[in-house]
């Protein structure tokens, strides 16, 4: 909860307007220690001097990223203009551009080699993330709905951008899913047993879908071991687990695997558009299966499989 009647503001205004709740902290985050590097003094107050001394301040002293410079002043835009209600004009600091970078890919085998080094329902998550194209949000929050064995199809609802779209469902993966879906259900059926079992659904819908709520499709594939107090709308459910979970055990499994690689997890992303193309997809279809909306973003691959020079040789090998 925000310390301050004033924090409380923002977090209100963040809601009202739909900012997703890793927004909403992010925001929080930047107002709070822009207030506090400036004395504590109330934004009414300040102006363009105090915002660039406080963004200096993060690219000098502090040394963050161009994407993160550019967060806090996305923060503190948005709060001079729909709190404090004054657009901020002349300030001598625009948005940082971001770094124009080629990602880091795996082979089939060293996906594989890594994804081997884990197990259970990590062993899973990665397998979706690199045989489903999935960035790790999307998997995390994936429901038992969402899956159709049937039609190997996986629906990601509200991906990046709030885009509903589907993608491949491997059937390799079929039993290994068939298990987790059996492990949730067994912890479903426990909740309800003890008065529980309401799902963690976005804000508000749990107003509209009360009697479903309970429902089993609405349960999270990869269901936290907790339960925790919805921060929306304040009833007891069982969220997904965290992102960092997932993150501490693939940091174990790249050591074990001795891949000399900088590999997260949307690193397993990156691979399934380039195994695809380099298996002759059409780039159009990998951009639909990403759910990228420029095709450019998905012409970076061709980049990394390096296709645009597919016929041409090196003085070396002459």
């Amino acid at each position: 909860m925000p310390a301050s009647p004033f924090l409380a503001s923002v977090r209100t205004e963040l809601r009202t307007r739909r900012y997703s709740i890793k927004t909403e902290k992010v925001y929080l985050y930047w107002i709070k220690h822009f207030i506090l590097f400036n004395d504590k003094k109330h934004p009414q107050d300040m102006g363009n001097h105090e915002i660039e001394r406080f963004l200096n301040h993060l690219a000098i002293n502090r040394e963050v990223s161009a994407a993160t410079q550019n967060q806090a002043l996305c923060a503190i835009i948005f709060l001079y203009r729909y709190i404090i209600q004054k657009e901020i004009i002349g300030l001598r600091y625009s948005f940082t551009k971001r770094e124009q970078s080629i990602p880091t890919v795996l082979t089939h085998d060293e996906a594989k080699s890594i994804i081997n080094f884990l197990s259970g329902q990590y062993w899973l998550i990665a397998s979706l993330l690199y045989g489903c194209g999935l960035r790790i949000n999307e998997a995390l929050t994936l429901r038992i709905k969402d899956l159709n064995l049937n039609d190997n199809t996986l629906f990601i609802f509200r991906g990046k951008g709030k885009k509903d779209r589907y993608t491949l469902l491997p059937k390799s993966l079929h039993s290994a899913i068939t298990a987790q879906i059996a492990k949730v259900k067994s912890l479903h059926t426990c909740e309800l047993s003890e008065g529980y079992g309401l799902a963690s659904l976005p804000p508000a819908l749990i107003r509209k879908y009360r009697s479903a709520a309970k429902d089993f499709c609405w349960q999270y594939l990869f269901p936290s071991t907790t339960r925790c107090t919805h921060p929306y709308d304040g009833y007891i459910c069982r969220h997904h687990i965290h992102e960092s979970s997932f993150r501490k055990q693939l940091r174990t499994a790249v050591i074990a695997s001795q891949i000399p690689k900088r590999i997260k997890a949307h690193t397993f992303r990156h691979s399934f558009a380039t195994q695809l193309l380099l298996n002759g997809t059409d780039i159009r279809t990998v951009q639909e299966l990403l759910g990228h909306t420029d095709l450019k973003t998905t012409e970076l691959y061709t980049h990394v499989i390096g296709s645009r020079f597919s016929h041409t040789v090196s003085p070396m090998d002459r």
